[in-house]
Formats: C-alpha cells, structure tokens, sequence
C-alpha cells in the first residue's frame, strides 16, 4: 500500500505550475541520458538519480522523492523481477541442455539452399522467443557463420533473417524483460498484448529479415570470418559433404543429412569437442511454447468464457504469468535437464549460473520501476497525459517518438521501454485494453530504433562478423530501423480495427 504521505504529497503538488512539473520532467530525463552517456554512469545509478531529481524539481519534499522511488523498485521487482528470474533459469536450461541446438539442427536439416534465410529466421525467432538478446546472440552466432561458411551463401543473407527473429522477439513479445516491464508500467493485458505482438512480430521478421536480407547482402558483400565457437555457446556445425566448402574437425555422436542442402548437421561441444545427449525437438518445441500457450489460452477463455466457468478459472491460475513460467522451469528441469542426461547437481548449477548474469538487467528495471512511480506521485504524468490526449498526434506515434529519442540518446532498449512507459503511464488510463496493448508495442518498437554506437548489440554483431562501422550502420542498423518504424506501422493498422 503507497505510504500516506505520498498521497498527500501528490496533492500538494497538484497545485504546482504544468509548466515546472514538465520542466521537472524534462530535466530528469535530460540528466539521466546525461548520465548514461556523458559520464558513462550504469543505468541503474542514472535512473536513480534522476527520479530523485525529478520528485525534488517538481516541488516534492527530497526525503518523499526516495519513498516513493522505493515504492516503484518494490512494486517492480514484485511484478516483473520475478518473470525476469524464471526466464534466465528457462533460458539457461535451454542452452546448456543443447535443446537450442536441437531446435536450430532439426530446422537447418529440413532446409534447402532457397529456403535457408527463412529457415535462420524461424530459427533466430525460437531461440529469441525464451531467452535474453544478449544470451541469444552469442549462442546464434556460431550457427550463423558456419550455416554461410558451409552454405556458400553470402554471410548476411543467413545472419539478417537470424538477427531480425532474435530482435523482434527481444522488443515485441513478452516474457522479455522490456515488454514486460511496459505491460506492467501501463497495466496492458498481457494475453492480449502477447498476442498482438505475435500478429505484428510475423510480418516484421519477414520484412526486416529474408526479404531484406537480399538486398543488404549485396550492399555489404562480406563472407564469414573464420571465428566458428563461442566461449560457453552450444555449437551447431554444418559439414560440406561436396557443395560446402571446408571441412570440420568436431568429433560428434550425432549426424544426419539434409536431403535439401546436402550437408551434415552435427552438434558438439565447445568445451570438449564430445557429442552430448540432447532432449528431442518435439520436448524442445513443447516446452518453448508452454508459456506461451498458457498466457494465450488465458487470454481467450477471458473473452470466451463466462466468470465462475471451471476452465476458465483453471486457466486464469496456471495462465498468469507467474505461475505459467514457473510450471515451465519446472517442466524444463525434466524435458530439458533430464531429457539430456543431466542429474540433479548439473540442474541445480545451470539454474544457479543463470541469475548472475541478468542482475544489471533486474536492477535497471527496478530503477525504472521507481522513476515511473516517482512521475506519477508528482503528478507530472498526469500532466504529460493530458497534453498528449489534447494533442491531435495519435498517442501511439507519441510513444514511439519518445521511446526512439531514448534509444538513440542511451543506446538501451532496456532503458528506452522503461523510460517511455514511465512517461506515457497515465496516458494508458484513457485507453481501451486493446490500444493499450498497442502502446506496450509501440514503445517497443521505437526501443530498437537505429542500434548505432553506443548500443553494446551494435559492437558484438560488428566483431563477431568482422565488419567495419559503416558495413554494420548499413546492415545492422539499418535492419534494426526497419524493424522499429514497420512494428509502428502495424500498430497503428491495427489500431483502425480495435
């Protein structure tokens, strides 16, 4: 329950100027990017910093300003750390399982040489769909050159359609940190969001990937480096059996050939060069989309069901977030963990490594979180809400537009979708439950606006594929732009229709 005086606070400041409570607003924001950029401070300091800023501008009393960020971190860690958590341990069962693997060889086996770029796509959208970018990237990019290297296709006709899978997924569709951190901030329907952005996601992933990835293929014409194994990534290696080139040296105890391709697909493991035993695709898909299927089948039985029905209240339980991740890490402790030989000691070390590296990510949202509530308990939301509804600019474009000047200032999606939501919180209020779902995906898209410089995603894909600055603006950024404004465009089509 919100703290008394943060109540009475909020009215006092009811009183205060619009004009000082957006000067507040706009002096926050600046000094967070300021922050971030400039200083190079970690976000999670940046964000701190500026809620206590904003609350003290905007006429708060200083010690109510830190009450009321503590406020937004708890409330988040609450609502979103939690989800966050459970989809690092489910993410991290998946790649040390070779469950990954099993989803990327069983794909690549049924793929000819034409249908390559949207086999990577299925690809890069399945592992993107439970797992964090970053984790994602680096387990796709050993994939990504050998599938070029052994394919003799050009290496950004398969690593495009890989990337755009990866990253519409990271931006648009929960359980991924920002999305959820906007369905939280806004209060959207999660089923329903979760639905919409698969709707938008589908035709952006084809867009933004095998169909653009022709024409970026020939603007940057670059072949694979000879970097195939990641430190700590399962390797998928594509063996030449006379149309690829090169040969493997990995020892495997699994093989089996493309009819289509006319390559071998063999797993190994980057540490020891052995063939490990792996869960089978149909385990692999049905525990990837467990999650998934519960939060929509809630969603549906939500419209199609009346309150009291005994399914209905069934799915409204295992359908909530919470409890849907959390019966699949329990479900992956078996298909993934057992279902490729690990014991219980193996299961509970994956589970255990998977929170540290997800810590920064828990603690920026958590900041976030409290700047949120912080421009809400000092009404400067309110104020911002009303100016935007009074404005003839349709909301969702607003949100976009905010959320690609974050981006482009911080180089973070992360941050770009909580500072956004923060902001357009209040603006949600006055939404149907299908525009405010839309909102979530608007946010989202303009969170993954132009990666340039001073996004870390921009430096790992121009080592790994061994491009110059401008090779990657032209590839890289460029696919991240068009994933950004055609996500837009679809939330805005269908918004005609909701």
């Amino acid at each position: 329950m919100r703290p008394t005086v943060l109540v009475s606070a909020a009215q006092a400041l009811t009183t205060a100027g619009s004009a000082q409570l957006i000067m507040a607003a706009l002096v926050g924001i600046a000094v967070i990017v300021l922050l971030i950029t400039q200083f190079k401070l970690h976000p999670f300091l940046s964000l701190t910093i500026g809620s206590i800023a904003v609350g003290t501008l905007a006429g708060m009393n200083p010690l109510d300003a830190v009450t009321s960020y503590g406020t937004g971190v708890g409330a988040t860690v609450a609502s979103v750390g939690t989800l966050i958590a459970l989809g690092a341990m489910f993410g991290r069962l998946l790649a040390d399982s070779g469950g990954a693997d099993q989803i990327v060889d069983t794909i690549l086996r049924r793929a000819t040489a034409r249908s390559l770029p949207w086999a990577m796509a299925l690809v890069g959208a399945l592992i993107g769909l439970p797992m964090f970018f970053e984790i994602g990237l680096v387990l796709l990019i050993p994939v990504i050159l050998l599938v070029s290297r052994r394919s003799g296709l050009p290496l950004l006709r398969v690593g495009i359609p890989a990337l755009a899978g990866l990253s519409v997924m990271h931006g648009l569709v929960p359980p991924h940190p920002g999305p959820l951190v906007a369905i939280a901030a806004l209060n959207a329907n999660l089923g329903v969001t979760m639905a919409l952005g698969v709707l938008i996601a589908i035709p952006v992933v084809v867009l933004a990937g095998p169909l653009l990835s022709k024409y970026v293929a020939r603007w940057v014409p670059i072949a694979a480096p000879a970097l195939f194994v990641t430190s700590g990534a399962p390797v998928s290696t594509i063996v030449g059996t006379g149309t690829g080139t090169g040969t493997s040296t990995s020892t495997s105890t699994s093989t089996s050939r493309s009819a289509g391709t006319g390559f071998d697909v063999r797993s190994a493991d980057p540490e020891t060069g052995t063939g490990t035993h792996r869960p089978s695709f149909r385990a692999t898909l049905f525990t990837v989309l467990l999650p998934v299927v519960l939060m929509l089948g809630k969603a549906l039985v939500d419209i199609l069901l009346a309150k009291g029905n005994g399914v209905r209240t069934a799915l409204d339980f295992i359908g909530t977030p919470l409890v849907a991740l959390l019966l699949a890490v329990l479900v992956a402790m078996f298909t993934f963990g057992r279902g490729s030989g690990m014991n219980r000691g193996e299961i509970a070390t994956s589970l255990e490594k998977s929170l540290p590296p997800i810590a920064g990510i828990l603690m920026i949202v958590a900041a976030g979180g409290g700047f949120k509530q912080t421009l809400i308990d000092t009404g400067i939301g309110a104020v911002l809400a009303k100016a935007i509804a009074g404005s003839s600019v349709s909301p969702l474009i607003l949100a976009w537009v905010v959320a690609v000047l974050i981006r482009l200032a911080t180089g973070s999606a992360t941050v770009a979708t909580v500072t956004a939501s923060g902001i357009l919180a209040p603006l949600a209020l006055t939404l149907s439950t299908g525009h405010t779902s839309l909102l979530v995906l608007a946010i989202g898209s303009g969170s993954l606006f132009f990666s340039h410089v001073n996004d870390a995603g921009f430096w790992l894909v121009k080592e790994y594929f061994g491009m110059t600055v401008g090779e990657t603006i032209r590839s890289w950024s460029l696919m991240e732009t068009v994933i950004s404004v055609a996500g837009l465009l679809l939330a805005l089509a269908l918004g005609i229709f909701i």
